[in-house]
């Protein structure tokens, strides 16, 4: 890359709700990271009702990286991603983190040696789940982790060629051309999680429209986080409500109309859920306890069962 083309500057964001305990450490973790140009931390205070301004303010008078921190008063997350874009729009990169998090080090140099050095358009990293604070359940198995946005795909970078190994906003850097060349790449409204809300997936619809595109995608391991998990979310409740609701978002806004229905429902659906329920209970009868990952598929189905009777609930009264 020319030195008059070479990145200049770098926006580390994060989106927050509600968790002004957290931000004085975050940031100043934020802040220690060490970086070959120059970088700004922003906030996106996502119409918090706790103390997030205040604390936010304080923050911005301390030595270091500068912190700048904007209002986004339309909740939700995809509100508030959509709004750092916007806010990052003068800067070469940008990198995402959520605020239930903490960088290690060396964190903005991988995301530096993956976009400057190898050409990335769009790089992410290793999510570890520190499970310090709150103890880890015996039924939450290794394949479960990526429901609470772990990644590990090794130790090795590589360029991401396979759907299978996606890349999360809760540690991914952007080449800021892609969204100053296309005004319609943004976070997908579909996909919102407001508040504490379980949901979303708006960070997958974007990974895949920028899969689709071709865009440059690299794995790169040196890009690291901590992901501190609140203790409701290391329940069967939570995984089985988050695969419901993914069925029913999946249903509503991906899957065809089918000319063969009932309710808007397909009766493949049925056949399909019924086949997770049976293999569900035959796993039950042989291993005599419950399986939640097998449970997680039959919730899935059913959510996409009820989305199905949405859509076609929604065109019936629209």
């Amino acid at each position: 890359m020319s030195p008059e083309n070479a990145p200049k500057k770098l926006t580390f964001a994060f989106c927050t709700y509600n968790r002004a305990n957290r931000l004085e450490n975050l940031v100043s973790a934020m802040r220690a990271q060490s970086c070959p140009i120059p970088f700004e931390i922003l906030a996106v205070d996502n119409n918090s009702s706790d103390s997030t301004g205040d604390i936010l303010k304080q923050l911005t008078q301390l030595p270091g990286p500068v912190l700048r921190y904007v209002h986004e008063p339309n909740q939700g997350i995809v509100a508030a991603r959509n709004r750092a874009i916007l806010e990052a729009m003068d800067s070469d990169i940008l990198v995402f983190m959520d605020d239930d998090e903490l960088p290690r080090a060396g964190l903005l140099e991988a995301v530096a040696d993956a976009i400057i050095n190898e050409g990335a358009q769009c790089a992410g990293g290793k999510v570890y789940i520190d499970f310090s604070q709150y103890s880890r359940p015996a039924w939450l198995e290794d394949e479960m982790l990526g429901f609470l946005a772990a990644v590990d795909y090794g130790s090795s970078p590589f360029w991401i060629e396979d759907p299978a190994t996606p890349i999360w906003t809760a540690n991914i850097a952007y080449d800021m051309r892609l969204f100053r060349s296309d005004p319609s790449l943004r976070f997908d409204e579909r996909y919102d999680r407001k508040g504490k809300a379980i949901g979303g997936g708006e960070d997958l619809a974007m990974f895949k429209s920028l899969f689709k595109q071709k865009a440059r995608m690299r794995y790169q391991p040196k890009m690291a986080v901590i992901h501190s998990i609140e203790p409701w979310r290391l329940t069967r409740r939570y995984f089985l409500k988050l695969h419901f609701l993914a069925g029913q978002k999946s249903a509503f806004y991906e899957l065809p109309i089918y000319e063969k229905s009932y309710l808007g429902i397909p009766p493949f659906l049925i056949s399909q859920a019924v086949r997770q329920l049976f293999k569900w209970i035959n796993l039950i009868r042989s291993s005599k306890r419950a399986n939640i990952r097998q449970l997680m598929n039959v919730t899935y189905s059913l959510g996409q069962i009820y989305g199905c009777f949405l859509r076609q609930k929604y065109q019936h009264d629209a």
